[in-house]
């Protein structure tokens, strides 16, 4: 298998030297070359063709999001986003996940060694060079046609990974006023999560909001797991954030969360969408067994085939759908008519 090769895009030539040099640390990557600026960086593509993009957020003659708008539409490929952890740069970030950024990285804190901070960076730059990128206008959904209410009692429970913010949006634009009650799992920095919940927010007809350790869940409400430091479970009716370890290399993980969600005796629908690696898939497989409805997103539609691939080799997806059939199905799923496998053998 040949490198990945990679363009460096950043108007800082200190950041392109440390972006570069962390990069060819890793003998699969191959650094072909280096822009300052998004007219330059639209040369190198045409003359180098690199498998993958480094693009910082914040440039001149044309900011990062609006350079990566142009090459959603006119040549998509895949793009790791570089942003600082400011408010503005956690915002503009989040809006180049949904227009179709594979990932980001955070740039170095003052006093934080780049190695460091930089520390997942191949990998990412890896993962996004077998990703699948669509083109930006490819992403129409329908939600449910006609009146809709969901059953009162039935918990829906999301996780997702790499280019879930995309399909999250996606999903979650098209719910109705009378979701579900629905807990999401999505990996990402802690510093992400509340932006992003309030993004989805403005997106959807039902109340989206970071969970919170004892609220109650309710149906229209969308609650999603705070980045970092605990893992987000439902007990008793209510979101719970547990301080525990990482489970598969993640916190918040999405088999912690399936897996509590499976011990509530309730009717329930899990959905594990794209991503890398498996996390969610044993948690999904105890929720199938304990009489859940469960759906996967299909590889055509997974920017990353991992999680829902690995769901799927274990039996824990009943059906797998493309990303624009998945709204219609969950809600479907959970409706106040619809019965769960458990119910109807009751």
């Amino acid at each position: 298998m040949s490198a990945v090769s990679v363009l460096v895009v950043d108007d800082s030539a200190t950041m392109r030297s440390l972006i570069s040099a962390v990069l060819r640390r890793d003998p699969e990557i191959n650094v072909v070359g280096t822009a300052a600026d998004p007219l330059e960086a639209r040369a190198k593509i045409k003359e180098l063709n690199p498998d993958v993009i480094t693009l910082d957020v914040e440039m001149p003659n044309m900011n990062g999001l609006e350079f990566l708008e142009k090459i959603m539409r006119l040549r998509p490929m895949p793009v790791v986003m570089v942003s600082t952890l400011t408010q503005a740069g956690t915002d503009v970030t989040l809006a180049a996940l949904e227009v179709g950024a594979v990932d980001a990285v955070a740039k170095p804190a003052p006093g934080v060694p780049a190695a460091e901070a930089f520390g997942d960076l191949a990998e990412k730059v890896k993962v996004a060079a077998r990703s699948r990128v669509r083109p930006l206008e490819d992403r129409a959904v329908r939600g449910h046609e006609g009146v809709y209410h969901a059953d009162p009692n039935h918990v829906l429970a999301i996780g997702s990974s790499t280019g879930g913010v995309e399909a999250l949006l996606t999903i979650l634009s098209a719910f109705p006023a009378d979701c579900p009650a629905t807990l999401v799992t999505q990996h990402m920095p802690a510093s992400f999560t509340r932006s992003f919940a309030a993004r989805l927010n403005k997106v959807s007809a039902a109340t989206v909001s970071e969970a919170e350790d004892g609220a109650p869940l309710k149906p229209g409400h969308v609650y999603i797991a705070p980045g970092g430091e605990a893992h987000l479970v439902a007990s008793g009716g209510r979101c719970r954030l547990v301080a525990a370890d990482p489970v598969n290399g993640h916190r918040p993980s999405v088999d912690v969360l399936f897996g509590s969600v499976a011990q509530l005796g309730r009717p329930m629908t899990g959905v594990i969408l794209t991503g890398m690696g498996k996390d969610g898939a044993k948690g999904l497989l105890a929720m199938r067994q304990a009489g859940a409805r469960t759906l996967g997103q299909d590889e055509a539609t997974s920017v990353v085939y991992g999680m829902p691939r690995a769901a799927q080799e274990i039996g824990a997806v009943e059906r797998q759908l493309p990303l624009h059939r998945l709204t219609p199905a969950i809600l479907d799923a959970c409706a106040a008519s619809a019965q769960s496998p458990a119910s109807r053998t009751a």
